[in-house]
């Protein structure tokens, strides 16, 4: 007979085991998956262009986010990592898969070699060896692939990890264009995630209340000669934590 749960990390492992282990693509486990996501990088994806989110550069240029210290959430090969490093940011960039942090290495030995590339789970960034606070936080794509109870860990690696003061930015599945849109009941109900789960501005807004909404609006689609990445299928926005 096992009685194990005790804490709310406890309750959250247990909830991550209703689903089946091939729709795991957020604990450590899931480092292989990604990994053969990033293994052909001729592949046709979106964002394996070497380009920044043109939603972050907007940001950047209009002065809603100033250098300082950031921390890119599932980084994948690390392109808005190396744009941050670029306009003088000290960045650190995690990521699940060991595929993805070194096509980031790869990327940044020219242009920039002091992005710190770390392959760890973003929930535990003690683990990896990312201490303390970041005056920027920002996610493209991670977001969308937790299950719902997980929300609640990323809202404490915010709490634990986000700066007074500081900036928080997101792009991730929006309602009506791509993602799942059950409700998060039904994901429980099938274990699995269909593949991410679609956003409305207003569960984004109910989700992260406890920051100041800056600005929430659907990426721009960039033409294929722009130096930025878009795709209007995302929700782009900017919080700011004003502690």
């Amino acid at each position: 007979m096992d009685r194990t749960i005790r804490t709310m990390e406890d309750v959250l492992q247990l909830l991550d085991t209703l689903f089946a282990p091939q729709a795991d693509r957020w604990t450590a486990d899931a480092g292989s998956w990604w990994d053969g996501f990033y293994a052909d990088r001729s592949r046709p994806v979106p964002f394996f262009v070497a380009k920044p989110d043109e939603n972050l550069v907007s940001y950047l240029d209009r002065g809603l986010v100033s250098a300082g210290r950031a921390l890119d959430l599932g980084c994948g090969p690390g392109r808005n990592a190396l744009h941050l490093a670029s306009l003088g940011f000290e960045v650190d960039a995690v990521d699940l898969s060991p595929a993805a942090i070194a096509w980031g290495r790869e990327r940044g030995h020219e242009t920039a070699p002091e992005v710190r590339f770390v392959c760890g789970d973003a929930f535990s960034l003690s683990d990896t060896g990312l201490l303390g606070t970041y005056d920027l936080i920002y996610d493209s794509g991670c977001f969308h692939h937790l299950p719902p109870h997980r929300r609640i860990s990323y809202l404490a690696l915010l709490e634990q990890h986000l700066a007074p003061g500081g900036r928080f930015g997101i792009a991730c599945f929006a309602e009506g264009a791509v993602g799942s849109e059950l409700s998060d009941a039904d994901f429980y109900r099938q274990g699995r995630l269909e593949g991410g789960l679609a956003y409305t501005p207003e569960s984004l807004r109910r989700i992260f209340c406890d920051l100041t909404e800056i600005e929430l609006r659907r990426m721009r689609d960039e033409p294929p000669e722009s130096p930025c990445f878009g795709e209007p299928f995302l929700w782009t926005g900017l919080f700011g934590r004003d502690d």
